[in-house]
């Protein structure tokens, strides 16, 4: 456990900067906080945050534990259970179920409609199940490929618009001696962010989310379809090798070095590929091509988000903190280069100008008709998630199973759903 003492200093920061609602309430006892923000740049965000709050409040002390991303995907649940925390981080849609269904999160709807949390009701839909409110987000941000702007000048390409060209772009890249893709699959869920864009590109948005509410087969000749174009790039040789031995960080390296030159990602990438030694001049990014001529273009973009435990012994504490963190003095704060580096939730935050920052929202509010998906593993149930996204892995690295592949896939679907 690590105690976030106050300090002048955060006292100072804390009355320019922060909310003034969360200032005006006295508050006391102990806040304690468990975040999964543990790499380099939200980790500070985090930190931050906490030392802030705690400034603001003379009586209250603010305890903050930040575990690994990978390792609270499994400890959430025991952390939840036993002595649990006021307030943790987690994500928005289905992956919240399993712990609003166990009563783990506690019911907050109360707080949104006292209206709590001015300027995000246009998300309000993706923290609710069973007409129930259960969190709040903090950030969000757009997903695409981040790709290396000096090889494809080199090499005389440009941003592709449509699958035939990303495919000659691919091409050339190969014939280069370079991989088109950097990857780490180790953890699964790189696969599923590819299995999202290609299927829907290749069957429209609407057919994704029906496939992830279990309503479509997996062995159907149209996911058969999404399969095909991704083994096209796979048998053209498009990613790195042994990318199933990688985590998403561990195999920044070879696009930092130019062994490969795109990355299908989110933003929260792009402060360890600057911090890695690219250039904005070096950097550059665009929406993952047309497919399928007509269908409207749909996009990733996964909503981050605080809950607050249904065993919280500090709930005032709580609920200030929520209302801290969602208003939009901060969240234009944290979203910002010198923090998340992606966008804010709070309709009346402003953006960053920043380059990946801007063209993130000009993609999301103007070019994304086809709708807003979580992610692969926050779309589907967890079980079916984590079943589906280890058959991900294994087709990008055994493309010839296949078959039993999808029969297994399709039969956890049967059983379920």
């Amino acid at each position: 456990m690590r105690s976030i003492f106050k300090t002048g200093a955060a006292a100072l920061a804390a009355t320019t900067l922060l909310a003034g609602a969360a200032a005006a309430q006295e508050l006391s006892g102990v806040l304690r906080i468990i975040s999964d923000m543990s790499d380099p740049a939200p980790r500070a965000v985090m930190e931050g945050l906490a030392s802030e709050f705690d400034a603001l409040h003379p009586n209250l002390s603010v305890e903050l534990t930040v575990v690994d991303r990978e390792a609270w995907k499994t400890q959430i649940r025991n952390a939840l259970s036993a002595n649990p925390p006021d307030v943790v981080n987690w994500y928005a849609a289905n992956r919240m179920a399993p712990f609003v269904n166990a009563g783990l999160f506690m019911d907050i709807t109360e707080w949104w409609d006292a209206g709590d949390f001015a300027g995000l009701e246009s998300v309000r839909g993706a923290l609710t199940q069973d007409d129930r409110v259960w969190g709040v987000p903090y950030t969000y941000y757009q997903w695409g490929i981040y790709y290396r702007e000096d090889i494809f000048a080199e090499l005389g390409l440009s941003e592709p618009e449509t699958w035939e060209q990303e495919l000659a772009n691919c091409q050339v890249i190969v014939d280069s001696g370079r991989h088109c893709y950097a990857i780490g699959s180790r953890f699964l869920w790189p696969a599923g962010g590819w299995f999202d864009y290609l299927n829907m590109r290749t069957n429209g948005f609407d057919f994704h989310m029906a496939l992830a509410r279990g309503e479509i087969a997996w062995t159907d000749d149209r996911v058969r379809a999404t399969f095909a174009n991704w083994r096209q790039l796979i048998d053209m040789g498009a990613f790195i090798p042994d990318h199933q031995t990688y985590d998403w960080q561990e195999a920044l390296p070879l696009m930092v070095s130019g062994e490969a030159t795109g990355y299908l990602m989110g933003n929260f990438a792009v402060d360890l590929m600057r911090s890695g030694g690219l250039t904005d001049d070096q950097l550059d990014f665009y929406q993952f091509p047309i497919i399928t001529p007509g269908l409207p273009q749909g996009e990733d973009a996964p909503t981050d988000t605080f809950h607050v435990a249904a065993g919280a012994q500090n709930v005032d504490a709580a609920r200030a903190f929520l209302q801290f963190v969602t208003s939009a003095e901060v969240q234009t704060r944290i979203n910002g280069p010198e923090g998340l580096g992606q966008l804010p939730v709070n309709a009346n935050a402003s953006v960053a100008d920043d380059e990946f920052i801007q063209q993130g929202f000009a993609m999301l509010s103007q070019n994304a008709p086809g709708g807003i998906a979580q992610f692969f593993d926050r779309d589907w149930p967890a079980e079916m998630a984590a079943i589906g996204m280890e058959g991900l892995q294994e087709f990008m690295v055994f493309p010839d199973n296949l078959d039993d592949i999808l029969e297994r896939l399709e039969a956890a679907r049967q059983r379920i759903y």
